[in-house]
């Protein structure tokens, strides 16, 4: 590097170590965890424990001693914070200067302890009994048209309660069902369903064992899902080789030190977890594959001409795919100058990366929002899959796609009905269980939701968890009109920015936390919950509550679909659910046989249960009746090309922060620490527009006209810091969701409409 450029911020050590130690220490005194908070973590994730509310990563057979990652035991510890958030506090408090306070005060502020019902007139939550939260809500969801309200669901939340959720909005007359999914891998829902069939991952955890090469796309594990690195530590010692495709070199794709390895911890040295780190551009891992299977098919075709064994599985094309001829002759037909401006990598990187995949026994694709957040998305998913299909890597032990989800129950939610495709809720079983008839229409999902919050259509919304107005896009628009809801119910844990923007009708439902125990009339409580893997698991604590008045998540769904139906539909047995979980699980298991039959037998064996997966038995449930290959329309994922001056913008998480829950200003994993409003810049490029480290500049997005020209407003966040770091060319990085101003609500994957938050075009202001 040249001697007048910064020097890129970076993280010196390994990921995990003595560094993940400290975080999580500095984390508890920060938290002002409970006494015997730490003892908790110990059943964590394993059988007959409480499983994490933090990632969806898998919870093995055979657990470790201490089976939880540093942010996993961040978010526990977080929960079970002594501190406590109470009406009498709320009292010497407007909510207006409540909403000054930001996310990051408002959680310290401590566990919600009872039920509030907002006072405009005072500007002030004031305590109310639950009996009349409920009836209130209840009469106020009678007097509104049921498809003007949309609930929408957090990824944290139960498989018990999502069900009955869904079961409640369809009694209630509506289909307007988003969650988190729509937010990160609804893109994966929906496009990986097209190709293989399947709206989730094939993979398990023992394809681990066998695997020969991943291909490692856009997700960081050091921050999002720490636990995996010990399954790709274990890999890579194996021989397994990991080829990583990500702008940012994440330190926990570089190297690993495995906190529960005394030796390692000690005298040992970090296991080094990438064999290649290509840096493609943000949205570039369309042509960056192309250019992978570019090189697999130049070497089957030179393999061929020579009379040796084919490198495509040919057999597997034939019988199990569709589209193959239209796939390589687009292939063929587009230039590797193409594909190297496209993707920012070399044609010599590319072609590595093929000649490892050409030679590998078994491959496996893993990858996280780096692919599903780009208005074309949905085709850097297809083109993942068209790689894996040429060899036969779908439907074989050490083999797969593996999308990483994030929330630990957001797979979950979709799998017993929170959705707002009608396709997919399952209609006839309601009918048959129930005698109850569902709305016909699809319902909202999180953009179509805003924009009725827009334009005024939408008057109400209930919140399972969350802080959904702080994570979507164009706060500035969102923001102004989400107050003129007629109604605005939030079930809670912690106060947060979205609880202080409240409707003209207002109530804070508190809750517990998955880490305390859930006693009802039917005694001490199990809940469950669906991994990235199709797995499922029982979760129980013995942690005392926060406060006595609090109520579980299925018992506040159970009391509202009560209070707004009053006995409409006799078969919904509210009353029972709530006392009584297990009789939940046996309406789940009738309305999904083949997948939760014996549910309750289940579900509490070690390593749960496997609800299966059509794709993984080479059974492709696409309108082809195959795996399809998919024709790429464009090269680069991001929908809006380069332009003089303008800079692709990638959202990230700090390794102190879970989704909108920032634990602290530490992002001790990218050399970075005390401020969030920071935008990382690649030395080059700040010398380029002279800037120097420090230097405070505004972002404004780039994005041109909104389409219809429709909801328009300039888009600008200043006040952020200018710091070096290693990124490709043209690229910006900074932090969700202190960016998400910048990102147009129109701004978001064409199939899915998941924001596209990966590649937001902007252009940089002096401040």
């Amino acid at each position: 590097m040249a001697d007048d450029l910064p020097r890129p911020h970076q993280y010196d050590y390994a990921t995990g170590g003595w560094g993940s130690v400290k975080g999580m220490t500095r984390i508890e005194l920060k938290a002002k965890a409970a006494p015997g908070a730490l003892l908790t973590l110990k059943d964590q994730n394993k059988p007959g424990g409480y499983m994490c509310s933090s990632c969806a990563w898998t919870k093995p057979e055979d657990p470790h001693a201490f089976e939880f990652c540093e942010n996993g035991a961040k978010a526990t510890l977080w929960d079970l914070t002594i501190d406590r958030c109470t009406p009498e506090f709320m009292a010497r408090h407007t909510v207006t200067e409540l909403r000054g306070l930001g996310d990051y005060a408002l959680e310290r502020l401590g566990r919600l302890t009872e039920p509030m019902r907002y006072n405009p007139a005072t500007d002030r939550y004031e305590r109310v009994a639950w009996r009349t939260a409920f009836d209130e809500i209840g009469a106020q969801l009678r007097q509104l048209d049921p498809k003007s309200v949309t609930f929408y669901a957090s990824g944290k939340a139960a498989l018990e309660p999502s069900y009955l959720y869904a079961l409640f909005a369809r009694a209630y007359g509506h289909n307007n069902l988003p969650d988190s999914s729509n937010m990160c891998h609804e893109t994966t829902s929906v496009g990986l369903k097209k190709v293989i069939g399947s709206s989730v991952g094939t993979c398990q955890m023992d394809d681990f064992d066998h695997v020969d090469v991943i291909f490692y796309m856009g997700q960081n594990p050091g921050t999002n899902s720490p636990r995996i690195l010990h399954t790709l530590q274990k890999a890579v010692q194996r021989g397994c080789k990991i080829i990583v495709f990500n702008p940012l070199k994440e330190k926990g794709l570089r190297e690993f030190v495995n906190p529960q390895n005394p030796i390692q911890m000690t005298i040992g040295k970090p296991t080094r977890i990438d064999h290649m780190y290509c840096q493609v551009r943000p949205g570039g891992d369309i042509a960056a594959l192309m250019g992978v299977c570019k090189r697999v098919l130049e070497l089957d075709r030179e393999a061929r001409e020579k009379g040796a064994a084919d490198v495509l599985d040919r057999a597997f094309l034939d019988a199990h795919t569709t589209g193959f001829d239209a796939f390589l002759a687009k292939v063929e037909s587009t230039g590797w100058d193409e594909i190297e401006r496209a993707s920012g990598l070399s044609r010599a990187e590319m072609e590595e990366a093929g000649d490892i995949y050409a030679k590998a026994g078994n491959v496996m694709g893993i990858y996280g929002m780096g692919l599903t957040q780009h208005v074309h998305g949905s085709q850097s998913i297809g083109m993942l899959v068209n790689l894996l299909l040429l060899r036969g890597n779908i439907g074989r032990k050490g083999a797969g796609c593996s999308p990483i989800r994030g929330h630990s129950n957001v797979q979950g939610q979709r799998t017993v009905g929170i959705t707002e495709k009608v396709k997919l809720a399952p209609v006839e079983k309601y009918r048959e269980l129930f005698d109850l008839e569902t709305p016909e229409e699809d319902g909202h999902n999180t953009v179509s939701f805003l924009e009725g919050v827009l334009d005024g259509s939408n008057k109400g919304y209930i919140g399972l968890g969350g802080n959904l107005a702080k994570a979507v896009p164009d706060h500035e628009l969102v923001h102004e009109a989400w107050g003129n809801m007629e109604l605005t119910v939030h079930v809670a844990t912690k106060l947060n920015t979205t609880h202080c923007m409240p409707g003209k009708n207002s109530w804070i439902l508190p809750c517990l936390v998955r880490a305390e125990e859930d006693m009802q009339a039917g005694g001490s409580q199990w809940v469950s919950m669906e991994d990235s893997f199709s797995h499922i698991y029982g979760s129980r604590s013995s942690r005392t509550p926060a406060s006595p008045h609090l109520k579980s998540e299925t018992a506040i769904v159970c009391g509202l679909a009560k209070a707004t139906l009053q006995g409409s539909h006799p078969k919904l047995t509210w009353d029972e659910w709530t006392d009584d979980y297990s009789r939940v699980r046996d309406c789940i298991a009738a309305t999904y046989p083949d997948e939760f039959h014996d549910m309750n037998a289940r579900m509490n064996k070690p390593g749960g249960f496997y609800r299966g997966n059509a794709a993984r038995e080479r059974e492709w449930k696409t309108d082809s009746g195959k795996a399809e290959f998919t024709d790429p329309t464009t090269l680069n994922a991001c929908g809006i090309g380069d332009a003089e001056g303008r800079f692709h913008l990638v959202t990230l998480r700090s390794n102190d922060q879970f989704n909108t829950t920032v634990y602290g200003h530490d992002d001790r994993l990218r050399g970075l620490s005390g401020s969030r409003m920071i935008v990382m810049m690649k030395p080059e490029d700040m010398r380029a527009h002279a800037l120097a480290e420090g230097d405070m500049i505004a972002l404004v997005t780039d994005a041109g006209e909104a389409p219809g020209g429709r909801n328009e407003t300039q888009r600008r966040v200043g006040g952020l810091k200018v710091v070096p770091y290693d990124l490709p060319t043209g690229t910006l990085a900074g932090y969700f969701p202190e960016v998400n101003p910048l990102i147009p609500l129109w701004y978001h994957d064409r199939l899915s409409q998941t924001p596209a938050s990966k590649g937001v075009p902007v252009r940089i202001e002096r401040a």
